[in-house]
């Protein structure tokens, strides 16, 4: 059996900066990941993404803007907690950052494999297409932490070997 990889990019495109996760997924799209890692755009599908956590995987990397209060378009990478209020999650089911899918999941009776985002700071979450420049020149930065968290994991051969008999 081999490891299982998920990417998610999560954003809405038509609040600017929002739009990061959706980008980075598009970046990573065509980099040549191997087939053990799947990339997806979830976009603001919060739900249908904690649904596609309940299928198991090993490593969860979501792509998401967070603001935590540094320049903008810097880089981070966080371990989520769980929402504590898992019905929180389903007042704005186009809203639902990392902790609320995550708690989702876990009121589905899912439990995730490792769980990690690669956020960056926004600059600007208007109504607008388009990220700003800071955040537009986070996104190959970002794309390159994505890989660099998605080759540490060690694939399992699909083989067993068999002890030489001497």
């Amino acid at each position: 059996m081999t490891q299982r990889v998920l990417v998610a990019g999560v954003g809405n495109i038509f609040l600017g900066d929002d739009g990061f996760g959706p980008e980075v997924a598009r970046r990573l799209a065509g980099a040549g990941l191997p087939d053990w890692v799947e990339v997806a755009d979830v976009g603001i599908r919060g739900v249908h993404l904690a649904y596609q956590l309940l299928d198991g995987y090993d490593l969860v990397v979501m792509v998401d803007a967070t603001p935590r209060g540094g320049p903008p378009g810097s880089v981070y990478v966080i371990e989520p907690t769980v929402d504590a209020d898992p019905d929180a999650a389903m007042v704005d089911a186009h809203d639902m950052g990392p902790g609320a899918v995550l708690a989702l999941l876990e009121a589905l009776g899912g439990t995730p494999g490792r769980v990690l985002v690669v956020g960056c700071e926004p600059a600007e979450v208007g109504e607008r297409i388009g990220l700003s420049a800071p955040v537009a020149a986070a996104v190959g930065r970002a794309a390159e932490v994505v890989r660099e968290l998605v080759m540490e994991v060690e694939p399992v051969s699909t083989h067993e070997t068999t002890p030489r008999r001497g």
